[in-house]
């Protein structure tokens, strides 16, 4: 029997060693792919979609990454139709983010799927996992935003600048705050 590779349980969300040479390898490669990204602000959206088209898994028509974007590996992110990340976004993408369809994202927005251990013990071997991020279709999430490991927005759900998302929101719901709470009625 074949034994995984750390990028097989990588990518299945299972405890991985972030230094396997094929996983630098990969992020290598991202960092490579975003000098370029990065460096083509200047240039059409047309230009700058075709690039997101070579290293993201799905970039729906109208989607948008406004310079300066930073992600782990690229492949991993799936955009619907008319998506829009402002300035200086990150997604951390060791597993699936998908944003859906005319999805909004302010500027500075951190989307995160990296995790860690809770237990000292497994946490002192250095071994990291993923849980991926699912946001639904219209929704709006505001400047500053940190959108934490395993949560899932739902459709025209709105997020407050500043607020640290840490666990799954409604579609249609309003939250705010550190961490974010729903809107009182």
């Amino acid at each position: 029997m074949n034994a995984r590779s750390e990028m097989q349980k990588m990518l299945a969300g299972e405890l991985y060693d972030a230094g396997d040479t094929e996983i630098q390898t990969a992020q290598a490669a991202a960092k490579h792919w975003m000098a370029r990204y990065n460096a083509a602000a200047d240039q059409p959206a047309s230009f700058r979609r075709e690039l997101l088209r070579e290293r993201l898994a799905a970039v729906g028509d109208g989607a948008v990454i406004r310079p300066p974007f930073h992600c782990d590996y690229g492949f991993n992110i799936h955009l619907g139709a008319g998506v829009f990340l402002n300035f200086n976004c990150v997604i951390l993408d060791v597993v699936t983010v998908t944003i859906g369809a005319r999805t909004q994202i302010a500027p500075g927005v951190q989307i995160l799927t990296a995790d860690h251990p809770r237990d000292p013990e497994t946490r002192r071997t250095g071994l990291e996992f993923g849980r991926p991020v699912r946001i639904g279709e219209n929704v709006w999430i505001g400047a500053g935003a940190l959108i934490l490991p395993g949560v899932t927005i739902g459709d025209d759900a709105l997020i407050g600048a500043g607020s640290v998302v840490t666990r799954d929101v409604a579609a249609g719901a309003t939250v705010f705050g550190n961490p974010a709470r729903a809107k009182p009625q």
